[in-house]
């Protein structure tokens, strides 16, 4: 029975992300840290409403741009991976998880 992803490949060992995702993900997303800080105090300030909601979209498609990165590591090791392994079982799991994944991207 296949489970969610927890950070390891099909034979439970750890998959080791690209090069790469250690430097670039956390660098974005501290910065995404620092603008949620950035309009948690505009809406102490009572800043404009509209100014807030500007800061809000900029959040939002820094993570997507997160979500998008990952999601390329992803492709690129560890279904790549699953895919050249030879295991059918382990290459359809992967597949139906991507497929899992593309669907809630899209609605």
């Amino acid at each position: 029975m296949a489970t969610k992803s927890t950070g390891t490949t099909g034979s439970g060992k750890a998959a080791a992300p690209p090069a790469k995702s250690p430097v670039t993900v956390p660098a974005r997303l501290a910065k995404v840290e620092g603008q949620v800080r950035g309009i948690a105090k505009m809406v102490e300030e009572k800043r404009y409403c509209i100014d807030i909601l500007t800061q809000v979209a900029a959040v939002h498609e820094a993570l997507r741009a997160v979500s998008r990165e990952i999601v390329q590591n992803h492709m690129t090791s560890c279904v790549a991976r699953a895919m050249r392994s030879g295991d059918a079982a382990e290459a359809e799991r992967v597949s139906r998880e991507m497929s899992e994944l593309l669907d809630r991207f899209t609605r």
